[in-house]
């Protein structure tokens, strides 16, 4: 079997990060998709839906490869978190947070030209956030992090000293599951050390 191109349909920093860190270095194409467009109650159900909806977005631009899409959000009480409108909303999810435990759920989908599949899987875990206090709040949300990430923090950033523990897939909690990405790539008959080898 040969190797495909591995795409990455998403604007994510750290996503690339991630997939570069183990050895897979992507074609990143942004899917500009409308995510407005889709309104779920159930997280499960939301980030897998705009997963596969980016992942199919960029796969229409190329004839060849494997394309994946990925979309992340926070769940806590029941209460749906992706990235902040403002500062005023990030102060005010944080003060809801703190204290808490949150469920964080990244869905992931590819698409396999080659074999004209696809796959949509959702990694979930669970983040316990420290009790931080208000000034605590309002110092990290004036660094600008929280407005740029789903759930309002960043795990690898500044968002890191508010999180006291994880139960589940750490990578999960930065927007890609490396362990589940190589389960999915079994799945579609290829070894992640595949794409290693290719990059490297």
């Amino acid at each position: 079997m040969t190797i495909p191109i591995f795409v990455l349909a998403s604007a994510s920093p750290a996503r690339k990060r991630l997939l570069q860190t183990g050895g897979i270095d992507p074609v990143v194409r942004v899917s500009d998709f409308d995510e407005s467009t889709v309104q779920l109650s159930d997280p499960q159900r939301l980030v897998e839906t705009l997963a596969l909806n980016k992942a199919q977005t960029v796969a229409e631009q190329f004839s060849e490869g494997l394309i994946l899409g990925c979309d992340s959000v926070l769940s806590v009480g029941g209460e749906i978190y992706g990235k902040p409108a403002d500062t005023a909303e990030a102060i005010a999810r944080w003060q809801q947070m703190r204290g808490t435990i949150g469920s964080l759920y990244t869905g992931h989908a590819i698409i396999d030209h080659s074999q004209d599949k696809t796959l949509v899987r959702c990694g979930i875990t669970k983040v316990h956030f420290a009790d931080v206090s208000d000034e605590e709040i309002a110092a990290y949300v004036a660094t600008g992090e929280p407005l740029k990430c789903a759930g309002n923090f960043a795990l690898e950033g500044k968002g890191g000293f508010f999180v006291e523990k994880l139960e589940g897939c750490h990578s999960n909690v930065i927007g890609l599951s490396l362990p589940l990405l190589r389960q999915m790539l079994g799945e579609l008959g290829y070894k992640v050390t595949d794409f290693w080898q290719e990059n490297h």
